[in-house]
C-alpha cells in the first residue's frame, strides 16, 4: 500500500514539473506582476525540471 502511495505522489510530482516546463510563460503572466516575464519563466521552468527529475528518480529507486 504504501509503495502505491508513492508511486502516485512521484507520478504527480513529474506530471507539475511537466506542467510547469511547458506552461511557465502563461503561469508567470497570470500570477506574476514583475516586469521582465523571460527570468520569471526560465526560473518556473528549472524548478519544473528540477521537481520532474526528484519525481523520476523516486519512481525509478521504488523498489
Amino acid at each position: 500500500m504504501l509503495k502505491a502511495i508513492i508511486t502516485l505522489i512521484a507520478v504527480l510530482m513529474v506530471l507539475a514539473g511537466v506542467i510547469l516546463i511547458y506552461d511557465a510563460r502563461i503561469i508567470t503572466k497570470k500570477f506574476f506582476g514583475f516586469g521582465d516575464q523571460n527570468e520569471g519563466s526560465s526560473g518556473l521552468k528549472i524548478l519544473g525540471f528540477l521537481i520532474s527529475i526528484i519525481g523520476g528518480l523516486i519512481l525509478y529507486f521504488n523498489f
